[in-house]
């Protein structure tokens, strides 16, 4: 990424996903019909992957969140942990990490009972062993991501 306007595309719509064309267009200096072909490039070029709402977990209904760090019981097995959890909704994320477990979880669910409850389920759809952080408080989270110009040019 390297093209300045498409830099201030981005920028953009990180901070606001729901910024009319016109906004951008006044933003970054072109006109409604640019700006919507630019988008529309980047779109198709997969730099931008989707437009999403962002929910309350409060309101929602699932308060509760914690990260869940899963290390196969037997480290001969396949490693296909993310497909065998997939079907789990509580699990917003699962990153593949460096360290003494496989993988991090992020999960959000309404109370103490049900963490427990998905924590065993994870137990046992990927014969793997949990360690669990409850998240306290969370202070930022859906941060814009900043796009920065390659080194490439």
């Amino acid at each position: 990424m390297d093209d300045s306007v498409d830099l201030a595309i981005l920028a953009a719509i990180s901070r606001d996903g729901r910024a009319t064309l016109s906004q951008l267009s006044e933003a970054v200096g072109l006109s409604v019909s640019a700006v919507q072909s630019r988008l529309r490039r980047l779109e198709t070029r997969g730099v931008i992957s989707g437009y999403r709402a962002i929910l309350d977990p409060e309101l929602v209904g699932t308060p509760l969140s914690a990260f869940i760090e899963i290390t196969p019981l037997d480290p001969a097995q396949p490693d296909n942990a993310p497909e065998l959890l997939e079907h789990l909704t509580a699990i917003e994320a699962c990153h593949s990490i460096a360290g003494d477990a496989s993988y991090m979880l992020f999960v959000r669910v309404p109370s103490p009972r049900a963490l427990e409850e998905l924590v065993r389920d994870i137990r046992t759809a990927a014969n793997v062993s949990t360690r669990t952080t409850v998240v306290l408080q969370t202070y930022y989270e859906h941060r814009p991501i900043i796009p920065v110009a390659s080194d490439d040019a």
